[in-house]
């Protein structure tokens, strides 16, 4: 199959990439490189420097011929949606919009989502389910949502085929360190960077943190021929609460700094994965362990100025 990844060059698109080009599809990137890195495409994959938002996208990708597109471009930031919302709906609502009608236009057959549990706000029970109360806190969870809602309801003629999987929280290697990123990822740095971990509020808050390597295949499987359109929860079914993250990450003698909530927090957010391992096949195969030690060998080896702390505890 010949894919278009957007945001191929960002941390959740270039493990897809890579995962896709492993297993034989020519991969296109599109990126803007507004937060993607270049150094994160694989040398394989042909790359454009577009924006999903661009009006003029349909022409500028006109003569190529795509048999799916892997949608991962996004802005993910909460806080920046709190202080931008509009942005964060041009971005992640008129840029979808404007992709699905390219993807329409020329006759994809296959269109892959990204979409967040943020979608479900606070959730009522927890595992949540994919049918679920859609309760989004924020703008940004707003937008995911709308996208969703725009893409089950589109009219293409050609019968292009959906599937929105919706993250939980996604850890790895290429993960930013700039502007508002995972906690996993900010842990680890202020940890080798010898300063005190930050936890926002008494951090018994829960995620379920799913490992990226997972996510890309969960991406690779929902393009199979016979994988159903539908809605799918991509986590590990596993809660975690942020003090014990930070335990794993530092110790159990290492106390970290509390500082107030952040706005619109969900307190509790773990997703149920029947679907999408009955329907998918899919299983998480990278128990949070092996991931956060994953993790932070990238880390230690790639960013500038860290103490050279030779492993997590």
């Amino acid at each position: 199959m010949r894919i278009l990844v957007t945001g191929g060059a960002g941390f959740i698109g270039s493990h897809i990439t890579d995962r896709l080009i492993g297993h034989g599809h020519p991969v296109t990137v599109l990126d803007d490189l507004s937060t993607g890195r270049i150094e994160n495409v694989h040398p394989a994959a042909a790359f454009r420097q577009l924006d999903v938002t661009d009006p003029q996208l349909a022409r500028k990708l006109a003569g190529e011929h795509f048999d799916a597109i892997v949608h991962q471009a996004a802005q993910v930031s909460v806080l920046r949606s709190l202080d931008d919302p509009r942005f964060d709906a041009q971005v992640n609502l008129a840029g979808t919009m404007n992709l699905l009608a390219y993807a329409c236009r020329a006759q994809v057959k296959r269109f892959v989502f990204a979409s967040s549990a943020a979608v479900y706000g606070n959730p009522s029970a927890i595992p949540v389910r994919e049918d679920a109360p859609l309760n989004p806190l924020s703008p940004y969870g707003e937008s995911k949502l709308a996208a969703e809602e725009f893409l089950q309801n589109q009219k293409c003629s050609s019968g292009i085929q959906i599937i929105i999987l919706r993250y939980a929280n996604v850890y790895g290697p290429h993960q930013s360190i700039q502007g508002e990123t995972g906690v996993v990822c900010t842990l680890i740095h202020q940890i080798l960077s010898g300063k005190t971990p930050t936890i926002h509020g008494d951090g018994l808050q829960t995620r379920d943190f799913v490992y990226v390597g997972d996510v890309a295949e969960a991406n690779l499987l929902a393009l199979s021929s016979d994988a159903p359109p539908g809605v799918y929860n991509v986590g590990t079914g596993a809660a975690t609460s942020i003090l014990r993250l930070h335990e794993l990450l530092a110790g159990p003698n290492r106390r970290p700094l509390h500082v107030a909530p952040r706005a619109c927090d969900v307190r509790h957010s773990v997703l149920d994965i029947t679907a999408i391992r009955n329907r998918l096949g899919w299983e998480p195969s990278l128990a949070l362990p092996e991931g956060l030690s994953r993790t932070w060998r990238y880390m230690l080896n790639h960013l500038d100025g860290v103490a050279r702390t030779p492993a997590f505890a």
